[in-house]
């Protein structure tokens, strides 16, 4: 592996080419003017006794280990960050955190790593020499510091258990931790509340947050001594920001929104005619990122994805107007990858919803698949997908169905699914499909539907459901009875309030008012009523579904005489196997979709 060095001012000139050795370089940071800072990956193998059925056995497996070298680009001279501190490599596989790069003490940044105790501890490292000094030391469950100027004033702390994530913070760096926000870790992915940066005010950070009685996720100042927000500053009706665009310095650029393409709202409404114009640049086919900007906003790195692009990068010059490719993650032909768009569908009972369709290549007339988000309060985004585009790629259409209880759409859009799993959520997903194949008059005989999490238990419900329809169904790391599920979420919750249990209550139903709906919903309880195939797949250490779901799922449609297959994942939790664990399992699904629709 190498890394090459590109001029800015000559992006088309003679490229600096620096050998890293055998490692994967994840990331890549200028510290200062002299010295560039590199992530690398580095394989681990780690083991050791296991208790199995019939004794205790010496296992082996592949860990993945990370860790920050700075690099003098005149010397050649390296600095491994933390050097070679036995004590904290032996709590901390992630020694690649960068919680601040200072940028008024180049010759410093902020690291945060676990100590020998298990608690994590923030650090002030040397980038010339890698030597780490003790900054302060939090608790062993906290995940991360954000700060402003190099002062800690949030941190986030999970719970034992790993069912909530509570934040924190301090006006001064130095005071009491006070609790701010709580948040179900299932609802991380699109949460109600993200920290952004530095305020203008002292004393202020810039957070997104949806507050009671508000519809959509919003920008706002936060007050870090009184704890009082402010009125947004960035905002959309019925999207829900996404992210936030801010410099090297820290300062706030503009909100992202995905509707449906990425879009910003700048501070500098200059850069929003720039930003216009780089999506014009891609056929407005794609999702433009800033991913880094100069100190001046002159100069910016693009990553560019699309359903026909993997992701590229580009440096952009605002004063030239010029874009300078860089290079891409993966070089696909493109004329093997199908276009995609967005749709909007009427619902049967006259709501409005959004569909991402993708068509294969040559858009032919063919078999449709119904790919289901996870979540449930999550979203697609009209990108790159790589489950999508190998589905369309055997000749098949792909519809991706943004039916009511997903997230990003604003909290109204959300509550609309709270206790409508197996009815209103599953009809959003068959009236997207319906709309698909009549307006592309594609094969309405050879229908499938596949998806993970949240998705993967609305394949098994839609097989359940509309078994006329659907001729395979694939649930990857998929709930089977929901029952078990709040059961199981009553018994894990370790919160003193009930906190996470009642989040799902709200979302699924009361097992006291509600159990006769919650069965109802709830596949595996009805697997005698599924006719079409079934493909089951699960990580062994799943800790957000857990396994045993699927297997009683494959135990109940086993019993009831009905074709499945099943796979278990070893060393893997929620779908989050290795690529080459991706391949073999995608070939399977592929497989199972061609005996369907053959």
């Amino acid at each position: 592996m190498a890394v090459d060095l590109i001029e800015a001012a000559d992006p088309s000139g003679p490229r600096r080419r620096v050998p890293v050795g055998d490692f994967d370089v994840e990331t890549l940071v200028w510290a200062n003017e002299r010295r560039v800072m590199m992530r690398l990956v580095i394989p681990v193998t780690a083991g050791g006794n296991t208790p199995t059925g019939r004794g205790i056995a010496n296992r082996t497996y592949e860990l993945r280990s990370r860790r920050v070298v700075s690099m003098d680009l005149e010397t050649g001279e390296t600095a491994l960050m933390f050097g070679n501190e036995r004590v904290r490599l032996r709590e901390s596989l992630n020694l690649g955190y960068i919680v601040d790069y200072l940028p008024d003490d180049p010759d410093h940044v902020l690291m945060a790593a676990r100590e020998y105790s298990g608690l994590m501890a923030l650090h002030r490292v040397n980038v010339d020499t890698g030597r780490a000094d003790l900054v302060e030391r939090g608790s062993q469950l906290t995940l991360d510091w954000s700060t402003i100027n190099g002062v800690p004033v949030m941190r986030r702390d999970i719970s034992t258990r790993g069912s909530f994530i509570n934040i924190f913070v301090r006006p001064d760096g130095e005071g009491r931790w006070r609790r701010a926000w709580r948040q179900p870790t299932a609802q991380v992915a699109l949460a109600d509340f993200f920290w952004i940066g530095a305020a203008e005010r002292s004393g202020h950070a810039l957070v997104a947050a949806r507050l009671e009685g508000e519809n959509v996720l919003a920008v706002r100042e936060l007050n870090l001594e009184t704890l009082e927000y402010g009125p947004p500053m960035a905002s959309r009706p019925n999207v829900d920001v996404s992210g936030s665009l801010v410099d090297a310095r820290g300062r706030y650029m503009a909100a992202a929104f995905y509707a449906p393409r990425l879009e910003y709202d700048f501070v500098d409404s200059d850069l929003g005619a720039h930003h216009r114009a780089m999506n014009g640049f891609f056929g407005n086919e794609c999702n433009v990122v800033l991913a880094d900007a100069d100190a001046a906003h002159n100069r910016f790195i693009i990553r560019a994805n699309g359903p026909r692009d993997a992701g590229s990068w580009y440096l952009y010059d605002k004063t030239a107007r010029h874009f300078e490719y860089l290079g891409a993650r993966t070089l696909l032909d493109t004329r093997r990858l199908g276009p995609a768009e967005a749709v909007q569908v009427a619902t049967r009972d006259g709501a409005s919803i959004e569909a991402y369709v993708t068509a294969p290549p040559g858009g032919a007339p063919g078999p449709v698949i119904a790919l289901v988000h996870g979540g449930p309060e999550s979203r697609d985004v009209l990108g790159w997908d790589r489950q999508a585009q190998i589905l369309a790629a055997q000749g098949w259409w792909v519809v991706q169905p943004q039916f009511r209880g997903s997230g990003g759409y604003g909290l109204g859009f959300a509550s609309q699914g709270w206790k409508r799993w197996g009815d209103r959520m599953q009809e959003d997903v068959e009236d997207a499909l319906a709309r698909v194949i009549r307006d592309r008059g594609l094969d309405a005989a050879r229908v499938g539907i596949m998806g993970t999490s949240y998705g993967g238990y609305a394949a098994l419900m839609g097989a359940v459901r509309r078994p006329d329809l659907y001729k395979a169904a694939i649930s990857i790391c998929g709930l089977g009875d929901l029952g078990e599920a709040l059961a199981y979420e009553r018994r894990d919750d370790e919160s003193a309030d009930g906190f996470v249990y009642n989040y799902w209550v709200s979302r699924i139903g009361d097992p006291r008012t509600d159990a006769a709906a919650i069965a109802s919903a709830s596949p595996r309880l009805r697997a005698a009523e599924i006719a079409c195939p079934v493909l089951l797949v699960h990580g062994v250490n799943d800790r957000i579904v857990q396994v045993h779901q699927s297997r009683r799922m494959n135990e109940a449609l086993r019993a009831a005489g009905k074709p499945v297959e099943y796979v278990e994942v070893p060393d893997a939790g929620h779908a989050d196997w290795e690529d080459d664990v991706e391949k073999g399992l995608m070939e399977r699904y592929v497989a199972l979709f061609s005996r369907a629709f053959a």
